[in-house]
C-alpha cells in the first residue's frame, strides 16, 4: 500500500505541474509585427560606415542657404526619419524648424546621405524613427554689410560703418540659378580628382555697388587645386544685385561655399 501510495503521489505532482509547463512556453516573445516603427530597440540603426563617417559627410554636403545667410539665420534642424529593414530611408520630415531655407537644406542632407544598417529587436529586424540635428552656423564676418558714410566731413577722409541693409545682396537670377552656374562651369582639378578630394571651398568675397564680385578669397582651404578652382570661378561669376540701404546701393561682404563632389 505504501507503494502505491507514492505511485499515486508522484502521479499527482507530475499532473499538477504540466499546466505551469505549458504557461511558461507562452512566454516567448513575441516577434515583432512587419509594419512597427519603434523608437527604442535593443540594437539601434547606425549609419554604414559609423557616426564619425556620417557626420563628416553632414559637414562636408551642407550647403548654407544664401536667403539665410543673407538673413543672418543660424540655428539648429532636428530631422527626423524612419530606417527601413533594407536600410533606405523614409517619411523624412522637420521635427523643429527654424527657417524655411534651413529646414529645406537639412531634408537634403538626409536625403542624399548614407544607407544605414537597420536596427534589431527581439530577435529580429526592425524599422526604428530615428532624429538626427544638423547645425547651421554662419562663419565669421559673413554677411556684413558696409557702406561708406557720406556726411563726412570734406577733407576728414571717408569712414565705414557697418549697417543691416534694407535688402541684402543676391544673385540675380536668384540663388539656384547662380548654384546651378557654379556647377556648369565647374572644372574638376586634376589634382583633386586623383587624389579623390572633395567637400566645399568657404570663399568670401564682397558684392560692391555696381553688383561686381572683388576681394575673393578662401576662407576653409581645401587644397589640391580646388581653392584656385573656387577662386577662378568666383572671378567668372555673374553679376550680384548689390544690397541696399535707404534707397542708396552699398557693399556687402559674403561668405558661400563652393562645393565640388566626385
Amino acid at each position: 500500500m505504501k507503494q502505491a501510495f507514492r505511485l499515486f503521489l508522484l502521479a499527482g505532482v507530475l499532473v499538477g505541474t504540466t499546466p505551469v509547463l505549458a504557461q511558461q512556453k507562452l512566454k516567448y516573445p513575441k516577434q515583432p509585427a512587419a509594419s512597427d516603427i519603434y523608437d527604442a530597440v535593443e540594437k539601434p540603426a547606425v549609419p554604414v560606415g559609423g557616426l564619425e563617417a556620417y557626420a563628416q559627410y553632414l559637414a562636408d554636403k551642407q550647403q548654407y542657404p544664401t536667403a539665410a545667410l543673407q538673413a543672418g539665420v543660424q540655428g539648429t534642424v532636428t530631422v527626423s526619419f524612419v530606417v527601413e529593414k533594407t536600410g533606405s530611408i523614409s517619411n523624412v520630415a522637420v521635427a523643429q524648424p527654424i527657417n524655411p531655407a534651413l529646414d529645406a537644406e537639412a531634408i537634403r542632407l538626409i536625403k542624399g546621405g548614407p544607407r544605414w544598417t537597420p536596427a534589431q529587436h527581439r530577435g529580429g529586424v526592425v524599422r526604428q524613427r530615428v532624429s538626427v540635428p544638423i547645425t547651421f552656423q554662419i562663419p565669421a564676418d559673413a554677411g556684413g554689410a558696409t557702406a561708406s558714410d557720406a556726411a563726412s566731413p570734406a577733407g576728414s577722409g571717408s569712414t565705414t560703418q557697418v549697417v543691416a541693409p534694407d535688402s541684402p545682396a543676391r544673385p540675380v537670377g536668384g540663388t539656384d540659378a547662380f548654384f546651378e552656374w557654379i556647377q556648369q562651369n565647374q572644372k574638376y582639378p586634376a589634382l583633386a580628382r586623383q587624389r579623390k578630394v572633395q567637400g566645399k571651398v568657404m570663399m568670401e568675397f564682397i558684392v560692391e555697388k555696381d553688383g561686381s564680385l572683388t576681394g575673393i578669397k578662401p576662407v576653409k582651404r581645401m587644397g589640391s587645386g580646388l581653392d584656385e578652382e573656387a577662386i577662378r570661378l568666383l572671378k567668372a561669376a555673374p553679376k550680384w544685385q548689390p544690397a541696399t540701404y535707404k534707397g542708396q546701393p552699398l557693399k556687402q561682404k559674403m561668405v558661400l561655399p563652393v562645393v565640388f563632389t566626385l
